[in-house]
């Protein structure tokens, strides 16, 4: 069979997958990115269901690394919408020539080390050929594997039917009954953006969501020059904080202060906006302390009691579970809709999952255990992602000795840094298992950045050969834990990030807790100690083993 060769492969064109073959292709190697989507933009590329946004401040959530296009660029308002940020990645590959090495279209079949070659052999769907690669870089994103919920006869519905990670481009919702399954941040989005033009909206609701106001507005000229003047400091304080949302995170206790100090500062937090910065920037320890954490909780189910004129769906969508999830925000500027406002519409109801499950799907609706039937025309799947593995575990790669990626997460996805898996060698996820738990374009740039000086080294060392061992995947993974058991992040019920959002899912830790900063140590500790936990590849490293 003909054969492709490259020096580096990298799976995925959203952010990680454009920003590693930018940093690749500085040290004059030679790529090919591929993705399985028709255009570059990862889970933006897929993800245009109605009201699509991203929730962290538009200023940080793009690129770093060039200074002139942060500067330069535009963007209309707080939050940028999927067609901004699908066009802004566009605007990127194309400024820097990217284009040229990617591949569309194509999807990773299967992946196989060979021991003899010291290289990755791979085979796609789009070419008969097999691709030799040195270096296989994966940027999948940690939600891309859509979760279709098992529900007796979902395949029944005689209406139109939509996940919200594969919505069409000519989708009609006036005039309809839509029902909505899911609340989380993107059934939220949705509920949003649609409930003031359909014809009635209901919203099959499982877990009640902690949600506050975005705070999304038009950028005035005088904001847009205050940050120019101050993206250093900006990125500065992204780098060494928790969440790397670029808000000053607090250093109060919620002990220190006031029942009424309390008040205002949550009072402050939700009219600024921003679902991290009500978590983080009104108390250091809403995420560790019970009473802390309850605070916070009381003072969301006091708003909706007061946003929620209905006194009955108030009660539906308040949340007594601890706060302790991905921290949701709502709120459009395009269209000036919020979320819990949308249920004082006369054509949007709650239905409660937990007092009244789903029995099942029929023709014309969802039948409910009261024996209601919800009659609906158009029906969204607004129920999230496998996430973090979901797109790993879809594809046949292999390790050393025949090892697959199934089996070696066996007991759940585990990494070194959450880049590395042992007995796969020059292997490196970007957005894998055991990554940082931050907002995510700043995260991708370290992740990349340190794979890209991880290849330099291997290179520059005739060793070519990165590789870390189960010692250095363990004291990761404990690392991880003892940062995890801190948290009340650990008592969140049915939580995606522990995978306990799809049934028969391995529950275990799939995050690094550490926050930014704390990762961004990591990673230096490593490099200034020449890797412990891995092969020597290093020319340090080869020499002191020599």
């Amino acid at each position: 069979m003909a054969e492709e060769t490259y020096d580096a492969v990298i799976v995925g064109a959203g952010f990680g997958g454009i920003y590693q073959l930018y940093r690749l292709r500085k040290l004059g190697l030679k790529c090919l990115v591929i993705d399985q989507a028709g255009g570059v933009g990862g889970t933006w590329y897929w993800n245009l269901y109605p009201g699509a946004m991203s929730d962290t401040e538009s200023y940080v959530y793009r690129y770093s690394f060039d200074k002139e296009d942060l500067s330069s660029y535009p963007w209309p308002e707080h939050y940028v919408k999927q067609p901004e940020v699908l066009k802004y990645l566009n605007h990127v590959v194309d400024k820097h020539d990217l284009r040229k090495d990617m591949r569309f279209d194509t999807q990773l079949l299967g992946a196989n080390w060979d021991d003899w070659s010291q290289s990755w052999k791979i085979n796609t769907s789009s070419s008969d050929k097999s691709i030799v690669a040195k270096y296989l870089v994966t940027c999948l994103g940690l939600l891309s594997k859509q979760n279709i919920p098992d529900i007796p006869g979902l395949n029944s519905f005689a209406g139109e039917m939509y996940h919200t990670a594969k919505w069409p481009k000519d989708v009609t919702l006036e005039g309809k009954r839509v029902g909505v399954i899911g609340s989380g941040s993107t059934g939220v989005q949705v509920i949003t953006e649609i409930g003031s033009k359909v014809k009635g909206l209901t919203c099959f609701q499982r877990h009640p969501q902690y949600s506050v106001p975005s705070g999304d507005a038009k950028v005035t000229p005088e904001q847009r020059k205050e940050i120019n003047e101050n993206y250093d400091e900006i990125w500065e304080r992204v780098r060494n904080s928790i969440t790397a949302f670029g808000f000053e995170e607090s250093k109060i206790s919620y002990h220190s202060v006031s029942p009424e100090e309390r008040e205002r500062i949550f009072q402050e937090n939700w009219d600024k906006g921003n679902g991290f910065r009500f978590m983080f920037g009104t108390f250091n320890d809403i995420t560790i302390d019970e009473e802390a954490n309850e605070g916070a909780c009381d003072f969301i189910r006091r708003k909706i009691d007061e946003i929620v004129k209905d006194p009955e769906k108030a009660r539906k969508l308040k949340p007594y579970d601890v706060y302790a999830r991905r921290p949701l925000c709502d709120g459009n500027a395009s269209n000036g809709q919020k979320y819990f406002e949308q249920f004082n519409r006369d054509n949007v109801d709650i239905v409660d999952l937990k007092e009244t499950p789903i029995q099942q799907v029929e023709a014309s609706g969802i039948r409910t255990s009261d024996g209601t039937l919800h009659e609906l025309d158009l029906l969204i799947l607004a129920t999230g992602f496998d996430a973090v593995e979901g797109n790993y575990t879809r594809m046949a790669i292999h390790g050393r000795d025949g090892l697959s990626l199934q089996e070696a997460w066996s007991d759940g996805p585990t990494s070194a840094l959450g880049i590395f898996v042992p007995s796969f060698p020059n292997f490196h996820m970007v957005n894998g298992a055991k990554g940082p738990f931050t907002n995510q374009p700043p995260a991708i740039e370290v992740e990349v950045d340190f794979v890209t000086q991880t290849i330099e080294r291997a290179e520059k060392a005739g060793t070519r050969l990165v590789e870390v061992l189960p010692e250095g995947e363990q004291r990761w993974a404990q690392l991880c834990e003892e940062l995890a058991t801190g948290s009340l992040f650990h008592k969140g019920t049915e939580n995606w990030i522990f995978g306990a959002n799809i049934p028969g899912k391995k529950k275990c830790l799939r995050f690094y807790f550490g926050g930014m900063g704390g990762y961004l140590n990591e990673l230096k500790k490593c490099q200034e100690n020449n890797y412990p936990g891995f092969r020597p590849f290093t020319q340090e490293a080869v020499a002191a083993a020599s």
